[in-house]
């Protein structure tokens, strides 16, 4: 295929940081070119030199083998370059039409005046091509997130694209959205449309990737055809170290259940049956959307649940309430740490020993002194970067932030940890001190379940892994079985392929 674009030796700086150096890349007629690295190992900032939102302190860019000088956005969309943000620019207010032809509206012949049935008929076209049955005459507030996404990628080709970029594009989509977008993006490389797609989701780049880019630090790593790299190598380049010394998790034989779920069904999953072993961590895994969240969220007692039953260390819960749960010996690591699992106006040492409060103060009668000397003792244990117990969890990286979470059900004295996204938001240094931390409390005889949208982490760090998809428990995997395949296989077995429509916006 023939040369899109090439952008050649690229370098960026901004004070006190190098963001791009040296950097090469290219772009083929009809191919998706996956960008992926770690935060601030230069995507984004590559882009937007390549939308003439930053310029380049070196280098070039050519698109079809002619150097564009003094690239700037008003000329990188005249030469067809459209990004796709995660922040869609829409305006809510405006109908699909008018958003899709915002800009270059079409006017009737030789007048002031749109020529608004024009622009219906071009947009049910364009949006015809794409397979969006969205009616081009409803506002654009009424749509949901993937929706607004899809008429975005119309706008786009309303303008003549050639070269999109799509900013981390499903990490607000379901599931079935995401099938939706993955066959947009399909019919577009048809068109010859090449596209720059950038993601932290290795999974999703063997799925619509052709060539994949690894960039860490700034400098180019690697560019490989997705058919000629594993998703091992991939980790490795992205981190610059062995897979080994990144996954410490060595697999061991489990000992009794300690958690026992059996049967579990609410109106978000249905039919749930696990067991969790002492000495081991086992992954959850599926797609955006599966019920895994809700399921954890149940079995905590957060959530209701209709029927089946949860039993921890062979104690059948009774009352579905999440302070029990953590008694019996239970704890929850939620998604969203800082609005769910941390209290950040609060300081570390609060934080630490608001869940085992109880425990640690039998009387009622707290001392502060005690409080001071036990939160010290688990930011040692843990290696928790802070220089006083006093200082606000608010003001902590996510690593650290995610280690005071889980020296609070430490102090519980927990024996079932339910890790939900422990690594989303870390840099490849604090991941290492999660994965660490989640091996210790293994060898010491607690059971993990780790929820994980990361495949590579599922992979590298499960004993087994259960596979969720659309509320369903899909099935099980262990030793060789563990593979991104067969994973992938799974989760989208129950995936329904239904494109919204703006019945259901």
């Amino acid at each position: 295929m023939p040369k899109l674009l090439e952008l050649q030796s690229i370098g960026k700086t901004f004070p006190g940081v190098v963001a791009l150096d040296d950097v090469s890349i290219d772009l083929l007629v009809g191919e998706v070119h996956v960008l992926i690295g770690e935060n601030g190992a230069g995507k984004s900032t590559l882009m937007k030199i390549l939308s003439g939102a930053y310029q380049s302190d070196s280098g070039s860019l050519s698109i079809e083998g002619i150097e564009v000088l003094k690239n700037d956005p008003k000329k990188a969309e005249q030469l067809g370059i459209r990004m796709i943000y995660q922040e869609l620019n829409l305006i809510p207010e405006l109908s699909v039409m008018e958003n899709i032809f915002l800009g270059h509206e079409l006017k009737l012949k030789g007048q002031l005046f749109l020529n608004k049935r024009s622009m219906y008929e071009k947009a049910k076209e364009i949006l015809g091509k794409l397979n969006i049955p969205i009616d081009p005459k409803i506002q654009v507030k009424h749509l949901t997130i993937a929706a607004r996404q899809m008429v975005e990628i119309a706008k786009a080709l309303s303008s003549k694209a050639k070269i999109l970029v799509f900013d981390e594009p499903t990490s607000s989509l379901t599931s079935s959205e995401i099938k939706d977008l993955f066959a947009i993006i399909t019919s577009l490389k048809a068109t010859d449309v090449g596209m720059f797609y950038i993601s932290h989701r290795l999974e999703e780049l063997f799925m619509i990737g052709d060539r994949v880019t690894v960039l860490r630090d700034g400098k180019k790593i690697a560019t490989k055809n997705i058919k000629d790299i594993t998703i091992d190598e991939l980790i490795e380049k992205i981190a610059g170290r062995e897979i080994t010394e990144i996954y410490p998790h060595k697999k061991q034989t489990a000992g009794e259940v300690l958690l026992d779920i059996n049967g579990l069904t609410s109106e978000k999953f249905k039919n749930i049956t696990m067991d969790l072993r002492s000495g081991e961590i086992v992954g959850l895994s599926g797609l955006v959307g599966a019920g895994r969240s809700e399921m954890a969220r149940a079995v905590f007692g957060i959530d209701n649940y209709k029927s089946g039953s949860v039993t921890i260390c062979g104690e059948k819960l009774v009352k579905k309430n999440p302070k029990i749960a953590g008694q019996k010996g239970l704890s929850y690591l939620p998604e969203d740490r800082k609005e769910q699992g941390l209290a950040l106006p609060l300081n570390v040492r609060e934080n630490i020993v608001i869940a085992g409060i109880d425990q640690l103060f039998p009387n009622h009668i707290i001392n502060t002194q005690k409080e001071t000397q036990v939160a010290a003792s688990y930011v040692e244990e843990l290696n928790i970067a802070t220089p006083t117990t006093e200082k606000l969890t608010r003001f902590l990286s996510g690593g650290n932030q995610q280690k005071v979470v889980i020296a609070k059900w430490l102090l519980t004295k927990a024996k079932v940890f339910i890790f939900d996204e422990p690594t989303r938001g870390i840099d490849v240094a604090a991941k290492s001190g999660i994965y660490g931390l989640m091996d210790q409390l293994a060898k010491e005889g607690a059971a993990i379940l780790m929820i994980s949208s990361d495949l590579p982490e599922i992979i590298g760090m499960s004993d087994r892994v259960y596979v969720m998809s659309n509320g369903i428990l899909a099935g099980e995997v262990r030793g060789a079985d563990i593979t991104q395949e067969k994973i992938l296989e799974l989760a989208f077995s129950h995936v329904k392929g239904e494109l919204i429509t703006d019945e259901t916006a």
